[in-house]
């Protein structure tokens, strides 16, 4: 745990904000098997520690519909202005989400004035491994990973329409390359190419290539079993509808269908009465998408 004295030391100087978007027609995500790999491996790892001087990052990142919940940059000014003018501890395991919306809290957390610690627990997927480069010391559990790639976008249009997104996407792409550059010390076109490979990083590899400072104890984290089985359930669905909307389904349409198929009549998991029959249905069309 950071004590609330500490000195004012900064394990590297932080890099400048990140661009935010212009456009809202466009939305960049998480891709399905990433919460695929997410609720895998990371479900349910939470932190052992709690403190007032801590924020937990156990979501998606972004509003989501699903839950009710997600990780938003409103919600963690809220909880830095709350803290106050003191070192404050990021606990994160999270598959990503919106893109943008991760690269707003970067951008929160780099305005902290005291020493941000983050401590990635599980995962720190696509937008969430923006996130964590605003630690100015980052450490990782040996059996977690950090995964970074590409803005993934869903964009329907014609051709022209099609060149126009990727022209928009490019600077968003270039400014998380120099991010983790900056981060890690590595040259631009290597970590574009880890980039590129939509690469998964185990916590010694995140070390190694300079995207963590140091391996996080092992008694730091636990398994949560009746998080673990919420996170898995909710997380099947936000991999179904991104399968849904991959396919040409507008969000709205793809969450009705959903919503039908598992007979829920609000959209959060937890107001589901008798899930057991429905949820298999539901579950049998989101292995039929991913065939």
């Amino acid at each position: 745990m950071i004590t609330l004295n500490c000195p004012r030391v900064f394990a590297m100087a932080r890099p400048a904000a990140m661009p935010l978007p212009v456009r809202q027609d466009v939305h960049a995500f998480t891709k399905p098997s990433v919460f695929d790999e997410w609720g895998k491996d990371a479900a349910g790892v939470r932190a052992v520690a709690v403190g007032d001087n801590i924020i937990t990052m156990f979501d998606v990142i972004g509003e989501d519909f699903w839950s009710g919940g997600g990780v938003t940059a409103k919600r963690v000014t809220a909880a830095l202005r709350a803290i106050g003018d003191r070192p404050v501890e990021v606990h994160i395991n999270s598959p990503g989400g919106d893109m943008f919306e991760g690269i707003a809290i970067y951008n929160v957390l780099r305005e902290h004035s005291q020493p941000v610690t983050v401590k990635v627990m599980g995962m720190a997927a696509s937008a969430a491994s923006v996130i964590a480069m605003a630690g100015d010391t980052i450490e990782i559990g040996a059996a977690s990973f950090l995964m970074i790639h590409n803005c993934w976008v869903v964009a329907i249009g014609n051709r022209h329409d099609m060149a126009e997104t990727a022209e928009w996407l490019e600077p968003f792409d270039r400014a998380m390359v120099d991010l983790y550059a900056a981060r890690t010390k590595r040259d631009a076109k290597e970590v574009a190419r880890w980039m590129d490979a939509e690469t998964f990083m185990s916590g010694s590899q995140a070390i190694e290539r300079g995207f963590a400072d140091a391996l996080l104890p092992a008694d730091a984290m636990k398994t949560d079993e009746e998080a673990q089985a919420s996170d898995r359930k909710v997380n099947d669905l936000r991999a179904m509808e991104l399968q849904l909307v991959s396919a040409g389904l507008p969000r709205t349409q793809a969450r009705e269908r959903i919503n039908k198929i598992k007979g829920t009549p609000g959209a959060a998991i937890e107001a589901t009465p008798g899930a057991g029959d429905d949820w298999s249905a539901a579950a049998d069309l989101l292995a039929f998408l991913k065939s």
